[in-house]
């Protein structure tokens, strides 16, 4: 009887085995944050890393992308959009800048430029009611996590230039009404702006979702439960992560309780419980991805999924090499002393340095300055690749991000700096100079005042071109 009872048993295993190999699901997983028109958010691609190693290590299919354009982020919608046809379960999960205008939600692609309501309307943002239909519709259960409740500069670009004041733009995301078999949670309630959390790490809402809806044997509604908990402990009760759930079954992403039958009233029983792929496999195809990486935001990332991984030891001294490499010398720091803080967290590029609007004498200058402050340049008036391998290691010992361009903080930082006068001299001075040597002073010329004019440039801006609008992307998805 014993023996009967044990092959039943293994029967049993062997069919639920099955089953779950069979579950289909599908994850698209998008952090955004550095944005070219305004201040970038240092934490998306760490939350959005994180969380796409999470879901793979409970047999999720991960559509990831970070610091996607418009164009990138409709390429990888239309990639997850295909996948998730008929998957069990597809979880949609955005971190990044959003916005609200007249109760419609948005999500901000890193090259959107948004000046007006109309930008929103005719594609420079991502409709999220719009994306999750055509995406997610024929989905069994649809999980949508959105960290993108922060407070967005592009709201008051928009109320500014609005010519009547009708216009509608909230602070945070709007409410969200959720369709049958599907649930969705927000950072923080409708209207209210999240946390990103300390520079580095996750933002709190991510971090308390890899905590607790991949563990196993939990529900995915008692998971949410402790996901609000965590973050409103964690921000001293100044975030409340919100939701709005139309699931019809128990839903679990790793597993249910042992020796308990899932129910899933009108939901297969399959897309309820799913065995956990192969977390060695997964982990060690993150770290091949990042291993050779010089962003310790990616190793954090890697600590933040498998806090006790096989590479832990690796990854941490990866990121204590890195930080010891950018560490800005007691001499730094004097000399950044006074700096605007933000010139330590803005990010630069060929956009920012065109506003600056800088003309071959002033490019000269900010050479002759490098050269004056020991890295080796030459006074070309053009910013060519050894001038932008300067710019790069003068950015690093200070401590500033690096990128080889300039932005207005970083130019304004770089006048502030005390330069050798030996250095900041021209080819035409020198004749001066061996004049007053000549005459019997042995004192040097004083240093020229820099042909500096202020580099008040005018701001181009950036033209925006039209994305897929509406329901192209429907169209799309069907074929």
């Amino acid at each position: 009887m014993r023996t009967l009872t044990l092959l039943v048993s293994l029967v049993c295993v062997a069919l639920s085995a099955t089953a779950a190999q069979a579950d289909r699901r599908v994850a698209f997983v998008v952090g955004n944050g550095a944005y070219k028109n305004v201040t970038p958010l240092p934490n998306p691609t760490i939350d959005a890393k994180s969380m796409a190693g999470a879901l793979r290590n409970v047999g999720f299919e991960v559509v990831e992308g970070t610091n996607l354009t418009r164009d990138k982020m409709t390429e990888k919608l239309l990639d997850f959009g295909k996948k998730a046809q008929g998957a069990d379960i597809a979880v949609f999960y955005y971190a990044g800048h959003g916005i609200a205008i007249g109760g419609t939600n948005y999500l901000l692609p890193v090259d959107a430029d948004i000046k007006s309501e109309m930008d929103v309307k005719l594609g420079a943002a991502i409709n999220i009611d719009l994306t999750l239909d055509q995406t997610m519709s024929d989905a069994k259960v649809k999980l949508v996590f959105l960290d993108a409740c922060r407070d967005n500069p592009f709201a008051a670009k928009i109320k500014s230039n609005s010519p009547t004041r009708s216009v509608n733009v909230q602070t945070g995301l709007a409410e969200m009404k959720s369709g049958e078999g599907t649930l969705i949670a927000f950072a923080t309630g409708p209207g209210q702006t999240a946390l990103d959390g300390q520079e580095g790490a996750n933002s709190p809402f991510t971090r308390a979702l890899i905590a607790n809806i991949t563990q196993p044997g939990v529900e995915i509604q008692q998971a949410m439960t402790k996901v609000r908990a965590q973050v409103n402990e964690e921000t001293n009760k100044g975030q409340l992560p919100w939701g709005h759930t139309n699931l019809i079954g128990s839903v679990y992403l790793n597993g249910t309780p042992a020796g308990n039958t899932p129910t899933a009233a009108g939901a297969p029983a399959a897309s309820t419980a799913v065995a956990a792929a192969p977390s060695s496999d997964v982990e060690l195809e993150f770290w091949r991805s990042i291993k050779d990486s010089n962003k310790t935001e990616e190793f954090n990332a890697y600590l933040s999924s498998y806090p006790n991984g096989q590479f832990r030891s690796l990854a941490l001294a990866r990121i204590a090499a890195l930080e010891s490499s950018a560490a800005p010398s007691a001499q730094t720091r004097n000399l950044t002393a006074g700096i605007d803080p933000a010139t330590f967290t803005e990010e630069a590029s060929q956009v920012t340095e065109d506003q600056i609007g800088l003309d071959k004498g002033q490019r000269r200058d900010v050479q002759r300055r490098l050269n004056g402050l020991g890295f080796d340049v030459k006074a070309t008036g053009k910013f060519d690749e050894p001038t932008r391998a300067v710019i790069t290691r003068w950015q690093a010992a200070r401590g500033y991000p690096k990128s080889g361009y300039l932005n207005r903080l970083q130019h304004k930082a770089l006048l502030t700096e005390v330069v050798a006068t030996t250095s900041t001299s021209s080819d035409e001075e020198r004749p001066a100079r061996r004049r007053a040597s000549s005459s019997g002073t042995s004192a040097p010329a004083p240093a020229p005042a820099p042909r500096y004019h202020g580099g008040g440039g005018v701001d181009p801006g950036a033209a925006f071109v039209g994305g897929v609008v509406g329901g192209m992307l429907g169209g799309a998805f069907r074929r």
